[in-house]
């Protein structure tokens, strides 16, 4: 069976303690096997055990923590140790060599500071695969521990040029490809999603804005011209509020849709890319510098990326006497 690769992400922060951490989960944390890629030198002050394997062990079984090494033939050579885990992970996931990754923390602050040109994971993940915008997306749960999951329109930009990146092209390919990947990797045979407004009320019927009326409800009239079940434009407290009337909620901004999740989930949550050709999880959170060597920093969000990495790229466990399902693709 082909590994995860789970990047620990800064070395300087809580990553490497929570990777560690996830991997000796007693009982069923995660159903296959998880190649570290990362800092060597960060992983065994933490776990002095880890055996460190070369590309020819990635298709070979192993019991304990098992990390790649990163000889210079492999891309990304002089980039920070946390920037060219990622490169080469996706490079191998690319070449067929790992069926997905699992992100830790970087800070972006310090990977700018050393070059890195990128704003986080997601569009570093998008330039590496060819894909100019994937759609963040995030798994958790609502207040009744059903499924809550969110995709965003735009991302890491200020609040005030989001409403000039409220287009009906951009909305609709972002409810396509959340269609899509909730279809094909989750499995949900018809999927439900809820398009949130930009304005408070949705607009107020043009009284409060007019993104809902000239952008995002066309956008919600053509996905379902297409047959994917839409509802929207609604406002972003409707949306969450019934949430249980739909299996993704689209989201205009990043605040929109992350401050009710992580408010009723923080540390749960998992950061799922999609668009991407691999499939790629992540914690909710940064990497807690104030929480290193302290005892404290909590591997739940650790666990739960590689939880869905699993159910996204292993067969369902069959019930007894029933077979499993076939893995999509």
């Amino acid at each position: 069976m082909l590994p995860l690769l789970l990047t620990p992400g800064d070395p300087r922060g809580v990553g490497p303690e929570i990777s560690v951490a996830a991997l000796r989960a007693p009982g069923e944390a995660h159903r296959g096997p998880v190649v570290l890629l990362g800092d060597v030198a960060a992983i065994r002050r933490l776990a002095p055990e880890v055996s460190l394997i070369g590309l020819e062990g990635l298709s070979r079984g192993g019991s304990g923590l098992r990390m790649l090494e990163l000889p210079e033939a492999l891309p990304g050579a002089g980039e920070p140790v946390e920037a060219r885990a990622i490169r080469v992970a996706v490079d191998l996931c690319l070449r067929g060599l790992a069926r997905g990754i699992v992100t830790g923390p970087i800070h972006k602050a310090r990977l700018h500071a050393r070059g890195f040109l990128y704003s986080g994971h997601t569009d570093f993940l998008g330039a590496l695969c060819g894909v100019e915008e994937p759609i963040m997306a995030f798994t958790g749960e609502d207040v009744r521990g059903r499924p809550l999951r969110v995709s965003l329109v735009t991302v890491h930009v200020p609040l005030s040029a989001v409403p000039g990146l409220i287009r009906r092209e951009r909305v609709l390919r972002t409810i396509r490809i959340s269609h899509a990947a909730l279809r094909d990797q989750l499995r949900i045979a018809a999927p439900r999603i809820t398009v949130c407004g930009l304005n408070p009320h949705a607009g107020e019927e043009g009284v409060l804005g007019g993104e809902e009326i000239e952008e995002i409800a066309p956008a919600c009239a053509a996905a379902r011209a297409e047959g994917i079940d839409v509802r929207g434009p609604v406002s972003a407290e409707t949306a969450f509020i019934e949430s249980d009337q739909s299996d993704m909620i689209v989201a205009m901004y990043h605040d929109q849709a992350l401050v009710p999740l992580k408010a009723i989930g923080f540390g749960r949550c998992v950061n799922w890319t999609l668009g991407l050709p691999i499939l790629r999880t992540s914690v909710d959170h940064g990497t807690a510098d104030a929480l290193v060597g302290t005892g404290r920093a909590r591997a739940d969000s650790m666990l739960a990326a590689l939880r869905l990495a699993d159910q996204l790229s292993l067969p369902d466990p069959a019930p007894a006497g029933l077979p499993a399902k076939p893995a999509p693709g």
